[in-house]
């Protein structure tokens, strides 16, 4: 994240009005709904972790004991579980 300085683009009344409010500090401000963008949309995380958790629940129906998958995927026992339940609700 880079920073813009507020008298660069702002109109000299409303950088005073904030001054009221904050002088001289960092503040950040939001995005507006509209423009948000989904958790992992602009990285292939999102399409990661579901492939790991499809495997993960894979290994566990071919067999596979929640110890031995904690150790495989490097997460807790109880992330396992979770993704375990989940993928059986899904299925």
């Amino acid at each position: 994240m880079s920073y813009i300085k507020a008298n660069n683009i702002l109109p000299d009344e409303l950088v005073e009005l904030i001054q009221e409010y904050i002088d001289g500090e960092y503040i950040y401000i939001p995005k507006k709904e509209s423009n948000k963008k989904s958790w992992g949309s602009n990285t292939s995380t999102k399409q990661e972790l579901e492939y790991r958790n499809d495997n993960i629940y894979s290994d566990y129906v071919n067999g596979s004991k929640i110890d031995d998958l904690t150790t495989k995927y490097f997460l807790s026992i109880k992330s396992i579980q979770r993704i375990i339940y989940e993928k059986r609700k899904l299925a």
